[in-house]
Order: C-alpha cells, then structure tokens, then sequence
C-alpha cells in the first residue's frame, strides 16, 4: 500500500500536489510519504507483536535522515552496515542500544567507532573479523557483544546476485565453522557472543525460505545447548519482498503467521532487520 494517486489529474504525494512541492523546492527532488513507511513499520510491528521484536530498519534502503528519524521516534531501531551509516544514525540520535552493525570487511576504524558509540551488536560475517574485533577490543581495554552470522545454505527465490545464503555464497559463517567457534569461544575472551544472525537474500516473496532456514537454526541451537552454549538473541535479518509490477509478495502477517510459532520455540529475543518492505514504495524522483 502507497500514498501516491492521482486527484482531479494532479500526482499527489498523500494531501499534497507534487507539482506544489516542485514549485516551492524545484526539481529534480525525492519525495516520500511519511504514512506510507510508518503504516509498513507498523504493519510488521503488528503482525510480529506477539514475540516483542526488535525491528531494526535497514538504513541501506534508504539513509535519507528523515526518513530514518521518524522511523526512529516510532521505535525502530537501525541496521547499519558502514561507517557512514552508524554517523548517520548516531546524527538522528538513535539510542545506540537499538543499533546492529552488520556487512562484510567493517574497517578498524568503523570498528572502533561502534565500540566507541556503545551499538548492540556487530553481526560478524567471519572467524578472521571475530579476531580482529578482538584484537581491538585488546587494544582499547573493552569488551563488546556480537551475533554471528550463519550461512545456512538456503536457496530463496529472488535474483541471482541477491541471493545470500547459498553455499557457495561470500555472507556468514557454515554451521561446521560456527560450531568450531563456540567450542572454542574462550579464546576470545573479550567477545561475548550473544546470538546467531542470519540473512538469506532480498526481496524474497515466499515463506518457505525462512521457514526452512529457522528450522536449520532451530537444530543448531538445540545442539548448542546441548553442549552448554546458551544464546540470548536471534536475528532473522530481512528480504521480506514487495510488489513492483506483478509480483505475488507476502504480507506481514501472512509472513508472521507462519514464523511465529516457530519462532516462540526458540525461546530467544527475536530481531528484525526490514529495509524495501518499509521504504520501498513510499518514495518517488521527480524531474
């Protein structure tokens, strides 16, 4: 659902003629709808209202500050994947607690400021980052909280570049790798791993990925806990799809209606990471 129809044959931004804005602000210019990225907020907030989610929107899709900053004072938290991301968010004073760091090769530098800004999370993509966080950690006298990332070989239903679980695929940690990790978590004695993180592509528009791959981490976690490792966190990252021409994209509550159950059994405090679902159809280039 969008905001953008046409009234008496004038293009209209929700109330607002687009033509007025041109005048007042001139072209070429973004324009968005505030109800219609709220209204999505809400939408996955709701259908997800059941586990009490931490809904971190995915600045990638759009890092426009307002955008981020109404989002924000609705009670979203930020999925950030660079240095400048974190600035940006850290600008709109979003508390840092709601913040998750995610992406691959995170330089020394936007390491640190994470550190320094006091985020929730990094999402670690490999054992060589998980030293490295390390090692700084040595370095500055601190210690810092991390999900990891798994990679668990699901093939989603979206474009080929777009998919990021498959095995052969640059994103996360294999489950053997994870697994090699916390049994051997001591060494890194300044990293408390909190959760595991996943994120098995973008505009995905079916159910059946996610269900396979939380039941995939499901198993994992079981073994785990079998062996004493106890998480407190899981991630499910985001992809949710949307409609662009004639696709058939599941809605929010379709989603968590099959989610939320299995979900629940995890016992764990549950993140969502959506970016195109929220902002995807709520902005439009005028030229």
């Amino acid at each position: 659902m969008h905001y953008f129809q046409y009234k008496n044959n004038q293009l209209c931004c929700e109330d607002v003629r687009v033509s007025d804005i041109v005048e007042k602000f001139g072209s070429p210019c973004y324009v968005y709808s505030y109800r219609t990225f709220i209204e999505h907020f809400r939408k996955m907030k709701s259908a997800f209202k059941e586990l009490d989610p931490l809904i971190c929107y995915s600045v990638k899709a759009n890092s426009n500050l307002a955008v981020c900053k109404a989002l924000v004072k609705d009670g979203a938290g930020l999925d950030v994947v660079s240095g400048g991301e974190l600035y940006r968010a850290l600008k709109i004073k979003a508390d840092p607690r709601k913040i998750v760091f995610a992406g691959v090769w995170k330089t020394d530098k936007e390491i640190k400021e994470a550190m320094k800004a006091g985020i929730l999370f990094f999402n670690v993509e490999s054992e060589a980052e998980l030293e490295r966080i390390q090692e700084l950690c040595v370095r500055l006298h601190c210690s810092v909280d991390v999900c990891l990332r798994i990679n668990p070989e699901v093939e989603a239903s979206t474009h080929h570049y777009i998919k990021t679980a498959k095995r052969e695929s640059k994103f996360g940690l294999s489950f053997s790798i994870a697994r090699n990790i916390l049994l051997n978590k001591g060494r890194f004695f300044n990293v408390n791993i909190r959760g595991l993180h996943i994120h098995i592509g973008s505009q995905i528009t079916e159910t059946r990925p996610y269900v396979h791959a939380v039941k995939k981490i499901s198993s994992f976690i079981s073994e785990m806990k079998a062996l004493g490792i106890q998480f407190e966190y899981f991630n499910l990252g985001g992809g949710m799809g949307i409609v662009y021409k004639k696709e058939e994209a599941q809605t929010a509550q379709v989603l968590a209606r099959t989610l939320v159950p299995l979900l629940k059994q995890l016992k764990l405090k549950i993140i969502l990471e959506p970016g195109r679902f929220i902002v995807g159809s709520a902005g439009i280039l005028v030229s």
